[in-house]
């Protein structure tokens, strides 16, 4: 996930939408999203013209802080989905869902994708019984992802499978809470992303 020094809360007002940066903080009265839902800065209350170019580069940055992608990574998974057959947006948002540190998320295995990245780089899940330590990694229908025995002994996950009651799991996988492993039933489609976005907006931007 791309490093971010100052507050991440800035980056949710900036965006105009919640990111669920912080777990559950976000959906608490103490989200600053929540308290001032504009954007940080001087002028961010003010309503000025917004020109197309700036919608589409806003939406851009928004699903790439969603994800957590830097400039480069997001650009080559983009280049990636206009190469392949269908819809170029919505294999955007497909590919996107497929990283491994997105389905940890997902799961109910990490509070946010930050954390969820960080547990994939430390050893924390194998996916069909091999260690995988990519964050990047894009799954494939009928892939097990299951929580490695060193990491299934850490209150943290049964903290975080709680909190992931509220959000609920993705049609898309099965889910055995006793075993911590998670089946991907069959690829996400469009429908199954909530978040509000408009990934339209990102393959005008790109084909400008």
């Amino acid at each position: 996930m791309a490093r971010h020094l100052s507050s991440v809360c800035k980056l949710c007002r900036r965006e105009g939408a919640k990111l669920f940066f912080k777990a559950d903080r976000c959906y608490t009265d103490k989200c600053a999203f929540e308290r001032r839902s504009y954007a940080p800065g001087q002028h961010g209350q003010a309503r000025g013209k917004v020109s197309e170019y700036a919608l589409q580069l806003r939406e851009k940055q928004k699903i790439k802080r969603i994800y957590g992608l830097m400039e480069a990574q997001f650009k080559n998974t983009f280049k990636a989905a206009e190469r392949a057959k269908g819809i170029t947006g919505e294999t955007l948002v497909a590919y996107l869902e497929r990283r491994l540190d997105n389905a940890v998320y997902r799961l109910g295995f990490a509070g946010c994708r930050k954390e969820a990245r960080m547990m994939v780089t430390h050893g924390g899940f194998k996916v069909n019984g091999r260690s995988v330590d990519i964050p990047s990694y894009r799954l494939k229908s009928a892939d097990v992802i299951e929580v490695t025995d060193k990491w299934k002994k850490k209150p943290k996950l049964a903290e975080n499978a709680k909190s992931a009651e509220r959000r609920g799991i993705p049609e898309w996988f099965t889910l055995d809470k006793g075993l911590m492993k998670g089946i991907v039933a069959r690829l996400p489609r469009r429908e199954d992303v909530t978040v509000p976005m408009n990934e339209q907006l990102v393959v005008e931007l790109y084909s400008k």
